[in-house]
């Protein structure tokens, strides 16, 4: 049985993890209306995955017979007027994530909760992914540089990526 404290701050990282979604979705928006479809296209599959971590940790408590509680997800706050600002923010969004993650795991050690440990440690390995995936994207601009052709080439190249998680979420309660 989980305690109150793990309940309540899994339900807050719920929370997060659907603001990072609404982020991403946001940011495929402006990438969409800045001509930029394909990297509105990564943008669009982060969200697909920050929807299936959310929906992982819903299930977790349901799986341990505790309630989700869905709090209200703040605006999208978030300013980019070029691609390169975009990632440098979406990479300073998932350290705060990580950050979030490592004190839901030191939660889950010091209330000696090994199952959620468990459950968290995949969510910490996930995150070294996610930021390693957007210093590559910010080192490719570095080494392109931030001219028309550039961008072209990463948008075309962004454009590529699939979701790699299930998409239906009913078969995970």
């Amino acid at each position: 049985m989980l305690s109150q404290k793990i309940v309540d701050r899994i339900n807050l990282q719920i929370n997060r993890e659907m603001y990072s979604a609404y982020l991403y979705m946001g940011m495929s928006a402006k990438m969409a209306n800045d001509g930029y479809r394909g990297i509105a296209t990564w943008m669009m599959t982060q969200y697909h995955e920050e929807m299936f971590h959310a929906m992982k940790l819903y299930a977790y408590l349901q799986s341990q017979g505790a309630q989700p509680v869905l709090a209200a997800i703040d605006a999208p706050d978030f300013s980019a007027s070029t691609i390169k600002e975009v990632f440098v923010a979406t990479l300073k969004h998932e350290q705060f994530v990580t950050a979030s993650i490592r004190e839901l795991l030191e939660l889950a050690l010091a209330e000696k909760d090994y199952a959620t440990e468990n459950l968290v440690r995949w969510y910490v390995d996930e995150q070294v992914e996610e930021e390693q995936n957007v210093l590559d994207i910010l080192q490719t601009i570095d080494v392109m540089g931030e001219g028309k052709q550039g961008m072209f080439m990463l948008n075309v190249e962004l454009g590529k990526r699939k979701p790699t998680i299930a998409l239906d979420f009913t078969s995970m309660a």
